[in-house]
């Protein structure tokens, strides 16, 4: 059973270690002691109740597109056809090419607010600190 340590659980979430403390504190996230005292979060646990709070679109508009990450505009390159747009949406860094015409009526530039709204057939899902095994996928 995976379980993960409490600054662990804050880091997957976006939120910080006493955002965590004060959820288990409160009944709404489980946690358990370890042998040392330690609180752990079951990981089935941890992921259910991050899929309980995950935001939905607020404007009522309707998409077929699931994977949005809301965050700040940190730069917008443009030339005369094209604009390169970044977004930081907590500790992920989102990379956006569109027309300049688009970049330009969105009024895109450092320090708006933006969503990026994503979808893809083709996501590349790893596992950090696992090598891959000849003959293993």
């Amino acid at each position: 059973m995976t379980t993960f340590r409490i600054s662990e659980a804050a880091a997957l979430l976006g939120v910080s270690s006493d955002t965590v403390r004060r959820w288990v504190d409160a009944g709404r996230l489980g946690a358990e002691r370890d042998e040392h005292g330690h609180r752990r979060v079951n990981g089935a646990d941890l992921a259910a109740f991050a899929r309980s709070q995950v935001e939905t679109a607020g404007d009522g508009g309707r998409s077929s597109a699931r994977n949005r990450f809301r965050g700040i505009v940190t730069e917008v390159i443009r030339d005369a056809v094209m604009a390169q747009v970044e977004i930081a949406a907590g500790p992920f860094r989102v990379v956006s090419l569109m027309s300049r015409q688009a970049a330009d009526e969105l009024g895109l530039e450092a320090g708006v607010v933006a969503d990026a709204v994503i979808k893809s057939t083709n996501v590349v899902v790893e596992i950090p600190g696992h090598e891959r095994v000849a003959g293993h996928v």
